[in-house]
C-alpha cells in the first residue's frame, strides 16, 4: 500500500481537514488547527503531504521523524501540520487491519471516558444556568474562562468578579459539578497568584494556564501559594517541550493537544511520561471533530487520562457543530459525563466529505480574538 494523494479542506466555523489517500482506496481524516495563519498551515500541509506521496502509510514513526526532524523544528505551524498528517496516517493503519487505533497502542486501558462541559464564553457570563443545564444533562464537570481582559497589576474588582461567578455555581448547584478554571494565560504571575488564592475555598478540580508557558518558572511560585491542582500543556509542541515541566514538578496535570502537539503517538509518549512523574493528563481538545475522535483512541489506552475536554456547543461553534460533518453521531454521545470507548476502525469516525466539500466552498477567515487592555497595551487573549 503507498501514499496516493492528500486533500486539505477550510471549514467553518474555525477547522482545516486533511484526508490522505492509498492506492487501495483506504482513506485516512486527520485534522490541523487554524489559529490566525489558515493559509499558511493550509499551504505547509500540501508541501509537507506531497512529500509523503508514494511512501508507505504503515510506517507512521519513520514518516513522523522525517516531518519533525527538520533543521528548524517545533512550533504551532510545523506542529498541527504534523499533527494532522500523523492522525491520518493512523486512520489509514486502522482501517486496514481493521481495527480502532487503540488496540494498535496496546488496547484499552478503561470502559468509558469521562468527559466535561465547556459553558460561559470567551468573556465569561451566565455560568451560574449553564452550570444548571449541564447538570440537567448528566454532566459531573464543566470548564470556564476565569476572566478576561487583566493587566499585569491590575484591580481586585476584576478579582472579586471571577470569585463572584464560581461563587454562583455553588450556591446553583453545589458540588454536583466539578469546576476546571481555565486562565487561558490571560494573566500574568502578580495576578494570577491573587486570582488562584482568591478561589481556593471553591474547590476547582484544577486551574488551567495560570500563565503562559513561556513562564514555566512561574508555576512553581504559584504552586507554593494553592493546594489547587495546576494544569497547562495545550500550546506545547513534542515531548522535548514538556520537559521543562516535568523536571520542575509544579504542575499536576498536562494537557497536550493531539493537533498541535504532534499526533497520536507523540501525546501517548507525553502522557507516558507524565505518567511516571505520577501526573494526570487532560488532553486538550476544543476544535473539530476528527481531532477529537483521535484525542479519544488515547484516552482510550492512556491510565492517567482523567477526563477530556470536548466541544459540542461550545461557544466557538458558531453555524456548524461536530456532529455536522460526522455520519456515525453516535460516536459523540455522552451519558451522565461518560462517552463510551470507539468502535468503529482506525479513528473510529465516518466523515461526511460531501458535507465538507459543501460548506468549504464558503471559505474560512478565522482569526483569535486580539484584545487590549484599559490603557490600549496589548491584553493577552
Amino acid at each position: 500500500m503507498k501514499l496516493s494523494d492528500i486533500k486539505v479542506y477550510k471549514v467553518k466555523p474555525r477547522w482545516i481537514f486533511v484526508k490522505l489517500s492509498t492506492d487501495e482506496g483506504i482513506t485516512g481524516w486527520g485534522e490541523m488547527i487554524s489559529g490566525t495563519k489558515t493559509e499558511t498551515v493550509v499551504a505547509g500541509a500540501y508541501e509537507m503531504g506531497k512529500k509523503l506521496i508514494g511512501r508507505d502509510p504503515f510506517e507512521i514513526e519513520r514518516l513522523w521523524q522525517e516531518m519533525h526532524r527538520s533543521f528548524f523544528r517545533g512550533g504551532p505551524i510545523n506542529g498541527t501540520i504534523i499533527s494532522g498528517l500523523e492522525m491520518a496516517l493512523w486512520d489509514i493503519k486502522g482501517k486496514a487491519l481493521n481495527l480502532p487505533v487503540y488496540e494498535l497502542l496496546g488496547g484499552a486501558a478503561r470502559d468509558r471516558i469521562r468527559v466535561y462541559s465547556w459553558i460561559g464564553g470567551d468573556r465569561p457570563s451566565d455560568v451560574a444556568e449553564q452550570a444548571q443545564a449541564r447538570v440537567d444533562k448528566g454532566f459531573t464537570a464543566i470548564k470556564m474562562n476565569a476572566t478576561s481582559e487583566l493587566h499585569y497589576i491590575d484591580s481586585y474588582n476584576k478579582v472579586q468578579a471571577v470569585v463572584d461567578r464560581v461563587a454562583s455555581i455553588r450556591d446553583q448547584v453545589g458540588d454536583k459539578l466539578e469546576i476546571g478554571i481555565d486562565f487561558h494565560g490571560r494573566v500574568h504571575r502578580p495576578m494570577a497568584k491573587v486570582l488562584a488564592h482568591a478561589l481556593e475555598p471553591y474547590h476547582p478540580m484544577f486551574l488551567e494556564e495560570v500563565v503562559l508557558p513561556e513562564n514555566w518558572d512561574s508555576f512553581d511560585d504559584i504552586a507554593r501559594e494553592v493546594s489547587i491542582p495546576l494544569a497547562t500543556g495545550e500550546r506545547l509542541y513534542t515531548r522535548w517541550d514538556f520537559k521543562n515541566l516535568f523536571r520542575q514538578g509544579a504542575i499536576d496535570i498536562v494537557q497536550p493537544d493531539v493537533a498541535l502537539c504532534g499526533g497520536i503517538l507523540e501525546t501517548r509518549k507525553i502522557a507516558a511520561m507524565a505518567e511516571a512523574f505520577d501526573m494526570g493528563v487532560a488532553p486538550h481538545a476544543p476544535y473539530g471533530p476528527v481531532s477529537l475522535a483521535a484525542t479519544l483512541q488515547v484516552d482510550a489506552c492512556t491510565p492517567n487520562v482523567f477526563i477530556q475536554e470536548q466541544s459540542l456547543g461550545i461557544h466557538y461553534n458558531q453555524g456548524f457543530d461536530l456532529l455536522d460533518f460526522v455520519k456515525n453521531k453516535e460516536i459523540f454521545q455522552y451519558k451522565d459525563s461518560y462517552v463510551q470507548l470507539p468502535k468503529g476502525p482506525g479513528l473510529g469516525i465516518d466523515m461526511d466529505e460531501d458535507k465538507i466539500k459543501e460548506v468549504a466552498q464558503e471559505g474560512l477567515v478565522w482569526n483569535n480574538p486580539s484584545w487590549k487592555n484599559y490603557d490600549g497595551t496589548i491584553a493577552e487573549w
